[in-house]
């Protein structure tokens, strides 16, 4: 009986669990340092790449050599600062200058503890700031869409504008909400309509540091003269000392690279 000798592409049945093993990682990476939802689809469609890599041995082997690859390359951006650079280009920050409002843009909600997350709080304080000394008349502040957080999760600005009036009572500053946000284009969208409407010529963007030259770039884009002024980052210091703040540093560095992949494919950029 003739048969065929085994050759490079021959399936192999063992690779298939160091397959799965390499997409389970895969998953672990995406979730973690990407900023990637964890959704079931996303994990069990990893591991079917992985599985179906693993089966022939050029691509386990490929697999495997990016994978070494990446872990390497993250060890280096954590044991040294070379990521400063890269995350500097990522903020633009201005002088503050009278303008018709300050735009406070949404960061993040603690669902199950009915909290604003630290950039929101950070964010809003930042524009309150503004506001006390005089930059600008109004405040804007963001509800996220139903696209965002969990199903019940309160929304960013009815936190944010509790935090208001707990601060200021009846002195507190004039707020207007942007409804049913999802991103920051949403956002800037909103504002060039406000500023369509009642004849604003310059708006303070206030926004975490990491965030605020896309941010600018996207208001810019929708015809709003936004001058960036972020508020404090309290995620991580941006000096990057440790390797704790050097890993955050990598997390937004994905994210915001993630968004304008998405945003040049024609998607729509995550907040």
């Amino acid at each position: 009986m003739n048969t065929r000798p085994p050759t490079r592409w021959t399936p192999q049945p063992h690779g298939v669990w160091t397959g799965l093993a390499l997409g389970a990682a895969l998953g672990i990476a995406a979730t973690f340092l990407g900023e990637v939802r964890a959704t079931p689809g996303l994990l069990l469609g990893l591991l079917g790449v992985g599985a179906l890599a693993g089966l022939f041995r050029p691509l386990r082997l490929g697999l495997t050599a990016g994978m070494g690859a990446a872990a390497l390359l993250t060890a280096f951006c954590l044991l040294t600062p070379v990521l400063r650079g890269p995350l500097s280009a990522l903020i633009v920050s201005q002088p503050p200058v009278k303008a018709d409002a300050i735009v406070v843009l949404g960061g993040g909600v603690r669902c199950g503890t009915d909290a604003l997350s630290g950039s929101s709080f950070s964010r809003l304080m930042r524009g309150l700031e503004l506001w006390q000394a005089g930059y600008a008349p109004i405040l804007t502040v963001s509800e996220q869409s139903g696209l965002i957080g969990e199903k019940d999760c309160p929304k960013i600005s009815v936190l944010q504008n509790a935090q208001i009036a707990a601060l200021y009572g009846k002195n507190e500053p004039p707020t207007l909400t942007l409804s049913n946000v999802t991103t920051t284009r949403d956002e800037a969208a909103r504002v060039r309509d406000l500023a369509r409407q009642r004849g604003w010529t310059r708006v303070l963007l206030v926004t975490s540091p990491w965030h605020s030259r896309r941010a600018q770039a996207l208001f810019r884009g929708y015809g709003v003269t936004a001058v960036s002024v972020p508020s404090q980052e309290t995620g991580f210091d941006l000096t990057l000392p440790t390797p704790g703040d050097r890993l955050a540093a990598l997390q937004v560095l994905l994210y915001e690279g993630l968004s304008r992949v998405k945003a040049a494919l024609g998607g729509t950029p995550e907040r």
